[in-house]
């Protein structure tokens, strides 16, 4: 198969819209209480009702937010997904927080959906970075038209792109996409092309002691976590399939770090390295 079949096999995506779609419907199924542990209970330190804002503006990414909080990347390329991007983005600006968009994939090669992510306007001068996979950037890569990923963030207006690393959903995927090189070194190249901040997530496993310090190695803007104990993509790919399937590798989907976990190797690696 010669460069422009795979470029238009990579165009062609028609089970894209209904796949999105799923996640949406089988994400408000399936909400987890799990509680964050990672924070102490204070109740000495501020008054009953209080709304001062105690930790005050910050800079984060070059950006000014007045809370710690990253409505991290959701969804796009469905009918729903142009409500839910824009009532995030309006929340994003109210309360000065940053946000990431959902896979911009569908915007590569076709501006279908595009209203669906161009939420500039709403966020104001908040934090906003694009998102694809590392299976669409290899694919640029290897097509050698990674351009339309840099168009793809102008376009936006987009502080940055965020690259999120997700071989599990993948296998669990009844349309997964595979790539062929370890992510590390995709990412890597990435860096060597583009001028603009690059952040690397997972979607819901989290990442181990090895894969953290490969990425502290690199100059990125930012790692999120993403860890084990929220929404799980791997599990909702999983309930898209048959039961026989479902049944089978459900255990799977729970493999995983939590974000405490991933805290406490962080800090650790970051001692280590004398930083």
């Amino acid at each position: 198969m010669n460069s422009k079949e795979n470029i238009q096999n990579r165009k062609e995506d028609p089970t894209a819209a209904q796949r999105k779609k799923d996640h949406i419907e089988l994400a408000f199924q399936s909400q987890v209480s799990a509680i964050d542990e990672r924070f102490y209970y204070e109740p000495l330190l501020s008054g009953l009702g209080s709304k001062q804002n105690n930790w005050g503006a910050f800079q984060f990414l070059g950006k000014e937010m007045k809370n710690p909080l990253w409505v991290s990347s959701m969804t796009g390329g469905t009918e729903w997904a142009g409500t839910i991007n824009a009532n995030l983005a309006k929340a994003v600006k109210e309360f000065g927080l940053g946000m990431g968009l959902g896979s911009c994939r569908s915007l590569l090669y076709d501006d279908a959906y595009f209203e669906d992510f161009n939420v500039r306007k709403l966020v104001g001068d908040q934090p906003l970075y694009a998102n694809l996979g590392i299976a669409q950037i290899e694919h640029l890569l290897d097509d050698h038209q990674m351009n339309r990923a840099i168009e793809m963030v102008k376009k936006l207006e987009a502080d940055g792109l965020i690259i999120h690393i997700n071989p599990l959903q993948e296998a669990m995927q009844p349309e997964g996409d595979n790539y062929q090189n370890p992510p590390i070194e995709t990412i890597k190249k990435v860096l060597d092309l583009v001028s603009f901040p690059i952040i690397v997530k997972e979607v819901g496993q989290g990442m181990g002691p090895e894969s953290l310090d490969a990425l502290l190695r690199l100059p990125l803007a930012a790692v999120d976590f993403a860890a084990s104990g929220g929404t799980n993509f791997a599990l909702l790919e999983l309930l898209r399939d048959d039961k026989d399937v479902m049944e089978a590798f459900e255990p799977i989907t729970h493999i995983g770090h939590k974000a405490e976990e991933m805290v406490e190797i962080f800090n650790n690696l970051k001692a280590g390295a004398g930083s």
